[in-house]
Parts: C-alpha cells; structure tokens; sequence
C-alpha cells in the first residue's frame, strides 16, 4: 500500500529520511529538493518521518462546560439512547444544548456510534405520506380494582395526535360515539379512518341484510373514507396498537387504580401530556401539537378552527 500524506504535504517520506540523515545545510537541501528552509528544518528537528495530527492537542467544546460534558457522557453511557431521545431528555438541564453540539461531544468521547447489538437490520420502510386527518383506532381492554374497561385509542398517522376514552362496554353504539368524540375533538378535518374487522367497526359477511352500520353511518356524515385492515393482519394497524402499548405501560402496568376514575383521570393526563409535551423524534422534535400547529399556517384549509385555541395555558 502506498504511504498517505495530507493534502499539502510538498515531502515525502523518502525526502524526509533523507533529510534528517544528511550533513548538508538547509539552504543546500532545500535548493535540492525545491522546498522552503523551514519546512527542511522542521524534518530535520524530528525523529519520525510520519505527519503529526493537525487540531487542537486538547479538543474541548466551546459551549458545554466539563460539568455540562460529564452529564452528557454518563446520561449516554447509562441510558444507551439514539442521539434526538438524549438531547430531548437532556435540554431541560441543558437549555443550551443543541443536536449539532450533543454530536459533537459523543463524537469526542468516542461513543458517537451505538453498538449493534440485533445484529445485521433490514432497512425500514417507510409510511406512505398522508395530509393530517388518518386515524387509526383501536379497542383494547384494561382493569383496575373495580372491574374491567375498554380502551378505545386513535391516533393520526401524520400528526401523531392520540384521542383515547374509556368505556364499561364495547360495542358499535359505543364506537360511533367515539367517533363523533374523536371528530370533535381534532381541530382539523378527518378525511380517513383505519380500524380492524371487529363487529364494533363494521358488519361480516353474514349480516348481509341489516343495516348499514352505525360506524360507518358517522363517516358517511362527516365525509370520512372508512378503511379495513387485512383480516388476520393486525400489524397493518401498528401505529395504535403501539400507541396502545404506550398508554398500558404508562398507567395500568404501572401503578394500581382502585376505582374506574383514578384512571380516567390518570389517563386523561397521560394524553395531555403526550400531546402538548412530548418531542418526537419522527416530527422532528416537535410535539403532536406544535406540528398540528406548524400545520395551521401552511395548510389552513384543512383546519376546522384555529388549534392554538386549545393550547393549555394562557392565550394571550
């Protein structure tokens, strides 16, 4: 292999070697080999022949002090998370702390990189894009002391906006309160809903003589596409399955409830939480919330009323 030299390198190692080796003066050497006398006395005050590194001997950041670098490396090392979920988590305590800087810190520190512990991964796929306004819903059940419930979710596949309600029963009747619930709810227009086979949502094969279902009655009123994922495919419906997966963990795998309303409540702030609070790294750090309203101003057309009117707090 041959030898690799920086970018302006006018010697090359045989010219060095032969430098340091030779008694002739500098003016003479460097007539020789067509170089400036200092570069001629720089080669010969060295012992090896290799380029030094260029940069600073000590690098250290200009925002982020040593404390400030300290938390950045333990946070990494003990929580092992991708580079957005630290500076989301860390910004807080370092208000200052951005994406280019947080990499350049891990960058110095050697653990830029997370090590690959599944292995080769296949590439992911990517959703095909929609405009704000496909939900996905979902029912799921949960208890608490006093009995059993059921969790109707639904979540926008762009917005990543959730609604969620809790009900003693789950049936159609039920499901297209939801529905109107949910659509009242959004500040935009639903144009598309995504929901599974179950007799809430629609009606099988062997009710070909009843009723348009009620489900679908409510979208027929609002304009809204109802849509069926493949039956036996649920993961076809994953983003409210995991959305699902994500209010469990949160409240009922987490702590007890003693009655039904200890978890609505508890619900209710979980949801709030999420979607005024909670930077997602697939909008870019936004909130659900920050996006609908990053929205509002370049798709106005599509919003039923302002969204900034329903930001917790003062509007002033």
């Amino acid at each position: 292999m041959g030898q690799v030299l920086h970018g302006s390198a006018t010697t090359t190692e045989a010219i060095r070697r032969a430098i340091q080796s030779s008694q002739e003066s500098l003016r003479a050497l460097a007539k020789r080999y067509g170089i400036n006398q200092k570069t001629v006395a720089k080669w010969k005050k060295r012992t090896s022949i290799a380029d030094l590194p260029t940069g600073p001997q000590d690098p250290h950041s200009s925002v982020l002090s040593l404390d400030e670098e300290a938390i950045i490396v333990a946070f990494r090392k003990h929580t092992l998370l991708p580079l957005d979920d630290c500076l989301y988590a860390l910004q807080p305590t370092i208000p200052h702390l951005t994406r280019s800087s947080l990499h350049r810190c891990l960058h110095r520190q050697g653990i830029s990189r997370l090590p690959d512990v599944e292995g080769d991964k296949e590439p992911k796929k990517k959703f095909k894009a929609y405009p704000i306004g496909f939900f996905h819903i979902d029912i799921a059940e949960v208890q608490t002391a006093e009995g059993k419930l059921r969790l109707f979710v639904g979540i926008d596949r762009t917005s990543k906006f959730a609604y969620a309600e809790l009900h003693q029963e789950a049936g159609k009747m039920v499901a297209a309160q939801f529905l109107r619930n949910l659509i009242a709810a959004v500040p935009y227009t639903i144009h598309t809903v995504l929901t599974d086979n179950g007799i809430q949502f629609t009606n099988h094969a062997r009710h070909k003589y009843a009723f348009h279902h009620i489900f679908d009655r409510v979208c027929d009123e609002n304009g809204i596409e109802h849509r069926l994922t493949k039956i036996n495919h649920p993961w076809t419906n994953g983003q409210v399955e995991r959305m699902n997966r994500t209010i469990k963990d949160a409240t009922v795998k987490r702590f007890h409830y003693d009655d039904h309303n200890q978890l609505r409540r508890h619900l209710q702030d979980f949801i709030d939480a999420y979607n005024f609070g909670r930077r997602l790294k697939t909008l870019k750090g936004l909130t659900p919330y920050e996006f609908i309203c990053k929205r509002w101003t370049s798709e106005p057309d599509r919003f039923i009323f302002d969204p900034i009117h329903q930001m917790p707090g003062l509007n002033t």
